[in-house]
């Protein structure tokens, strides 16, 4: 990864947005994002706040939370670790 998110930041990979429903297919447009994705990259935290999430955690987070980026070809999000919700645990 070439991408060291800064501070108390996280990169995510959303997860894929599903494509279909009961049988019928979902165009583009109609498509809610994900509220939740993977971990892939973690900052080192700030003298006030520790940084709990580590990489490879399933994460949700807010409808509106991160800043999306594009980067060889892969979208991600980048977002402060305050704007995770939950860690998802199997």
């Amino acid at each position: 990864m070439n991408i060291k998110p800064l501070a108390d930041r996280v990169l995510i990979v959303p997860a894929p947005a599903e494509e279909k429903v009961g049988g019928i297919i979902i165009p583009d447009t109609a498509k809610e994002k994900p509220l939740h994705g993977k971990v892939v990259a973690v900052g080192h935290g700030t003298k006030d706040e520790e940084m709990i999430l580590k990489e490879g955690d399933e994460v949700l987070y807010g409808k509106y939370s991160g800043t999306e980026l594009e980067f060889e070809g892969e979208k991600y999000l980048m977002m402060r670790q305050s704007d995770v919700l939950a860690v998802l645990t199997k």
